[in-house]
């Protein structure tokens, strides 16, 4: 509980610090009917080497990245709607093609204005992935020599997938700052087959090395908080989701996405946080570089933070 206290309290500051950077930008935008902007990103990294004494393996890296934004405005209605979309892959001598990125997610809000900048909402998220996912346990392939991580994938389309909505206030000052507050939240977590999860100490005897079990494809580990031989896991709680975009200087703009979920059945001090900033640079209209920085923490898929960062050049195109 303490943690969510402080997540709060620093939103509730940068909302303060937000409303007085932005006295100058105006009021609400109060053109109505159809509002569309999108950008597709390819983001390119590469390394090669010869005759490198330091060392050194050649790589490959993509990723393609989709943010679109369709908002509808009539009177005092109001409906906003984002597509997050990313894949991203890494070729090097050594593992061959691995998966760096893999996203899909739609947020939906419906709101109706109450006062200046507070409306009465109802927001619906959905987040899943593409393609299966693998731990690559260099540990489990020592110990079981003649095995592929790919035969036991760790996650995949549907495997999760997360589905939250409720109703409650959003507070928008302008489209590149709001806040919705949801403290009424069902959230559904789905998993539609089987997903696997290495625990090291199954494999050998502690003392002596010996290779005691072998992880076998019946040794199926339903995670993510969904228990064995369960397809869901349903929660009820808060939900706090803000986006903030700004320039930090010119040519150089900062998005930034951020959302926590308190579970008022199960372990409501245990608090999931996703926060991600995007940093682009633009160079021209077709050219920039690009830096994502994900943070996530969810006891139900990692007792700890999970930290995704992607930096390179971007071939950009806007519709």
């Amino acid at each position: 509980m303490k943690k969510l206290l402080l997540l709060t309290f620093l939103f509730t500051s940068l909302i303060g610090f937000s409303q007085d950077a932005d006295e100058d930008k105006g009021e609400d935008e109060t053109k109505e009917g159809w509002t569309k902007t999108g950008k597709i990103t390819f983001l390119i990294n590469q390394s090669a080497f010869s005759n490198w004494q330091g060392g050194g393996d050649n790589n490959f890296a993509g990723n393609l990245n989709i943010n679109y934004d369709f908002d509808y405005v009539k009177g005092d209605w109001l409906w906003d709607n984002k597509l997050l979309a990313s894949y991203g892959l890494t070729i090097n001598d050594d593992d061959g093609a691995r998966k760096t990125d893999d996203r899909l997610e739609f947020n939906s809000i419906l709101g109706k204005k109450v006062k200046k900048y507070w409306s009465a909402s109802f927001f619906m998220n959905f987040k899943t992935q593409f393609t299966d996912g693998y731990a690559y346990e260099d540990d489990y392939l020592d110990q079981n020599p003649g095995a592929d991580n790919e035969d036991f994938p760790t996650s995949g389309f549907f495997k999760p997938a997360y589905w939250s909505f409720g109703p409650g206030f959003l507070w928008k000052k302008n489209p590149n700052l709001y806040v919705n507050i949801s403290p009424l939240t069902a959230k559904f977590t789905f998993i539609t087959g089987e997903i696997f999860k290495y625990n090291d100490e199954d494999y050998t005897d502690p003392d002596t090395g010996e290779i005691i079990y072998t992880y076998e494809s019946s040794d199926v580990v339903e995670i993510f908080g969904v228990d064995p031989g369960d397809s869901s896991l349903f929660e009820f709680g808060l939900n706090i989701r803000s986006y903030y975009k700004f320039d930090i200087m010119k040519n150089i703009s900062m998005e930034n996405i951020f959302s926590i979920y308190s579970n008022y059945l199960d372990k409501p001090q245990n608090v999931d946080l996703d926060y991600t900033m995007n940093i682009v640079m633009k160079i021209n209209d077709v050219f920039s570089t690009n830096l994502t920085f994900q943070t996530i923490y969810d006891d139900n898929a990692y007792s700890g933070f999970q930290i995704r960062e992607v930096f390179g050049l971007g071939v950009n195109v806007n519709f």
